[in-house]
């Protein structure tokens, strides 16, 4: 996704968390390591999906303000599928009185939450570049609507825009 973003400041983030993820792996590691396990697992069918979304939507031929709103939402998605993944196994580590694997899965829902605000702030930007590049008014500039009746009014024409805007 980094390298399909075309704001730096997109791209920027997407790295960063790339390298939080490593981390966060890590941390995986390190709890298994103190309970005596081994890590494993199947695929996760729902993050797979989730994944696929998002090289479909980098496979579209959107304007730039547009590919990156899309990739802000298809980020999003996968962020918020993880905060509840995070949530759910640090709650169990609780219940089951692991305070060490708590603290560690605590930390990593932190971050993966602040990840999400993050891409919300750039997301509020993006998306109202993407919108004036879809609608023809230029970088985010507001067209004012004459008031016309819903029904005469129509859509600007955005054949593959609208899904990155979609959420």
């Amino acid at each position: 996704m980094a390298k399909a973003a075309n704001s730096e400041e997109l791209r920027s983030g997407f790295e960063e968390h790339l390298e939080q993820t490593k981390g966060h792996a890590q941390r995986l590691e390190q709890i298994f390591s103190a309970l005596g396990e081994k890590p494993s697992g199947k695929k996760c069918k729902g993050m797979e999906g989730l994944i696929d979304e998002g090289k479909e939507m980098m496979e579209e031929d959107l304007e730039d303000d547009a590919l990156d709103a899309g990739l802000i939402s298809a980020a999003q998605r996968v962020e918020h599928y993880e905060i509840a993944a995070y949530g759910t196994v640090r709650t169990f580590t609780k219940i089951l009185g692991e305070e060490e694997a708590a603290s560690l899965l605590e930390e990593t829902l932190e971050e993966e939450k602040e990840t999400d605000h993050k891409l919300t702030e750039l997301a509020e930007n993006i998306n109202v570049q993407a919108a004036g590049s879809a609608d023809g008014t230029g970088e985010g500039e507001q067209e004012e609507e004459q008031e016309e009746p819903q029904s005469r009014r129509r859509a600007p024409a955005r054949r593959g825009k609208a899904r990155a805007a979609r959420a």
